[in-house]
């Protein structure tokens, strides 16, 4: 790894994001925003919590993610967590895809916000993985087909979404792939300074943004890789167990040994390349794993 610093906390599953404190859960039936009434807990992360709510007005189910700042310790970090939220919600909001969580709204109440979204069904790849272990590769293929196609969307969008990984990624019911959480996403032109503060998931970031902070869509391609490699094989590629010990796996280190993926290797290897020049393309990824 290069002398760069990386301003990390290491608490938290995704680097980077504010911290939520441990405030009591919200009741219930309470009613968000006077039209959105919560209905159940779905999740809770460092940064919030997702809540299936009815929406009183249309007469519809949706998904509300909270953005808890009573635990951020100053009025500039919970500005920073609100621009934050707004510019996961734009960001989510320009992919016009299949393979996306399709955005409703961004509301304010109890001086947090609430980002709207379409509920979805199923569960997270990560939850499959830990009820049922690796995946067949013919699943992981078609997974990974999907993948590449909201990638790709999100790419041309103008966006880089930064911290695909097993969590982020949702199997529906009726076999839809959505990707989800723009919370770290920037804009492909956007260029990252010696002071930013690093902002993803140790396991399943690219080499590059490890090390230098340079990202761009390749970077996406590289997640998806680390991704593609912990469904089949059922276990991280580089976890280290420590957040650096993890970084610096990523930057210097092989994968853990493949097992299971078979005729899937090739195309993991590829898009695990270290040097992004050198990463398997999106074109070229789709094309390998058709083959697989």
């Amino acid at each position: 790894m290069s002398t760069r610093q990386l301003t990390i906390d290491e608490a938290h599953p995704t680097v980077g994001a504010p911290q939520a404190g441990a405030p009591t859960a919200e009741p219930a039936g309470r009613l968000v925003a006077d039209r959105y009434r919560l209905r159940s807990l779905l999740g809770r992360g460092g940064m919030g919590r997702v809540w299936l709510a009815e929406d009183e007005v249309l007469r519809r189910s949706v998904a509300l993610k909270q953005i808890l700042l009573n635990g951020l310790r100053s009025a500039a970090m919970r500005a920073e967590a609100w621009e934050r939220a707004v510019r996961e919600a734009r960001a989510a909001a320009r992919v016009d895809h299949v393979g996306a969580v399709d955005i409703y709204d961004i509301v304010e109440d109890d001086q947090c916000p609430w980002i709207v979204m379409e509920p979805l069904s199923g569960r997270t790849l990560l939850e499959t993985l830990k009820a049922e272990g690796p995946l067949p590769v013919d699943e992981v293929t078609r997974v990974g087909l999907c993948l590449l196609d909201v990638l790709q969307a999100t790419h041309e969008a103008g966006v880089v979404h930064l911290d695909v990984k097993p969590s982020n990624v949702h199997l529906c019911d009726d076999t839809r792939v959505v990707l989800t959480d723009f919370g770290v996403a920037c804009d492909i032109d956007d260029v990252p300074s010696a002071t930013d503060t690093f902002a993803g998931s140790p396991g399943y970031a690219a080499p590059e943004r490890v090390d230098s902070g340079e990202f761009g869509p390749a970077s996406d391609l590289y997640s998806l890789g680390a991704t593609l490699f912990a469904a089949v094989e059922g276990r991280p590629p580089f976890d280290r167990g420590s957040v650096h010990a993890t970084f610096t796996a990523v930057v210097n280190d092989a994968p853990a040994p493949f097992q299971h993926a078979g005729p899937l290797r090739p195309v993991i290897e590829g898009l695990l390349a270290k040097d992004p020049g050198r990463r398997l393309s999106a074109d070229q990824a789709r094309a390998a794993l058709r083959d697989a």
